[in-house]
């Protein structure tokens, strides 16, 4: 595989990788703000100690896989875990072949987390890590492309005029297929543009549809393409999402104002923020089935994709509750039984009534698309 081709969106490899080192190296106000938002409110002391020991690590990376497998998976994840998880559990990691490369094609609820908890599992179980897709919208200076790209980052360029972003997504179509089926090696792609905002996970039919894009003259037909992708539905579930009201007034306000919402420049980085320092209870990351059944086209791909999301998600209580609450009935009233319903409505007392309708249908729509994905 020519990694040369795709160097201007793919991860940092060779001597890019060596450079944003330096770079990093170069920037340490930038680092060690990055490592106090990870590290949380510790001495001034241990915070020096602990950024000292991440640079000096540095020397041990020479691959995106080393800074995944030695910095990100090895510090950062199980840093943020033991401050803000109460239990991160994994199901379905079993069935992955190391030798095989997938599409895991995931629900999105976090800007970082969602993938790099991904990563975690596969470092933790011994299986090679995967690179991500990520919108350009998320690089907010160089810092944040360093650090995304040493990530095993893959840079979507979305605001490209017409021609220009076709080109790029044939060329982003061509570089996942000979990764996935030449080099062995896995991809996590989020079902949507952007984060789930209501607890609608729905796949998006352009994700397949690019995967395709690049092959469409081979004459394989599209079902043959989609096994040959070892495309793996992936769900992975927070039982408190830190950044669940900033998404419910996003929405509010997109609705009054006809679908239109201007983000501010940084809040893409505000809600990364939060995600990383902020409470999330217990989360749970579901594996699920490679797709091998007969597909006419993308969209019915992309049903099978959320049928399995949404059979796979883990509900916790706040979903039960919300959904109890709002249907007005006592269905999974065994499921709460301890559960304080009262405290937590008072998280979202402060807030608007459309607000505060919205987020907690955040939290009760995941239970209504598993009724529905087991015909209830």
């Amino acid at each position: 595989m020519d990694y040369s081709k795709y160097k201007s969106f793919a991860p940092y490899r060779g001597q890019d990788v060596i450079d944003a080192l330096t770079r990093l190296n170069g920037q340490m106000s930038h680092l060690s703000g990055f490592v106090k938002l990870v590290s949380g409110d510790i001495e001034e002391a241990d915070n020096k100690a602990y950024l000292d020991y991440i640079v000096r690590s540095f020397g041990n990376v020479r691959s995106y896989d080393d800074f995944l497998n030695n910095i990100t998976c090895g510090i950062f994840v199980p840093t943020i875990l033991k401050r803000t998880v109460t239990e991160f559990s994994v199901s379905g990691i079993e069935k992955l072949d190391p030798d095989k490369g997938y599409v895991f094609i995931s629900n999105h609820r976090d800007i970082i987390l969602d993938c790099a908890l991904l990563d975690y599992a596969l470092s933790k179980a011994k299986l090679p890590v995967c690179e991500m897709a990520f919108g350009d919208n998320l690089i907010v200076n160089s810092f944040i492309e360093d650090l995304f790209r040493l990530n095993g980052g893959i840079i979507i360029r979305r605001e490209l005029p017409i021609r220009e972003k076709y080109i790029e997504s044939i060329r982003i179509s061509e570089y996942f297929h000979q990764l996935i089926t030449e080099v062995h090696h896995s991809v996590w792609v989020a079902q949507k543009s952007g984060r789930s905002k209501d607890g609608l996970d729905i796949t998006q039919p352009a994700i397949l549809k690019m995967l395709f894009l690049s092959q469409r003259s081979s004459g394989e037909k599209f079902s043959d393409l989609v096994r040959e992708m070892n495309v793996v539905p992936v769900a992975i579930s927070y039982e408190y999402d830190p950044n669940d009201i900033n998404k419910g007034r996003e929405e509010v306000i997109k609705k009054t104002h006809d679908g239109d919402y201007e983000k501010k420049k940084y809040e893409d980085l505000i809600s990364m923020t939060k995600g990383m320092k902020c409470f999330k209870g217990r989360v749970h990351l579901s594996i699920g089935e490679i797709l091998v059944d007969d597909y006419e086209n993308a969209d019915e791909a992309a049903a099978a994709i959320d049928k399995q999301i949404h059979s796979i998600y883990r509900l916790w209580d706040t979903n039960y509750f919300a959904y109890d609450y709002l249907e007005g009935t006592n269905t999974f009233a065994n499921e709460t039984r301890d559960f304080d319903g009262d405290e937590f409505l008072r998280r979202f007392s402060h807030l608007s009534d459309d607000v505060r309708l919205f987020v907690l249908n955040t939290y009760a729509n995941p239970v209504r698309s598993a009724l529905k994905a087991k015909g209830c």
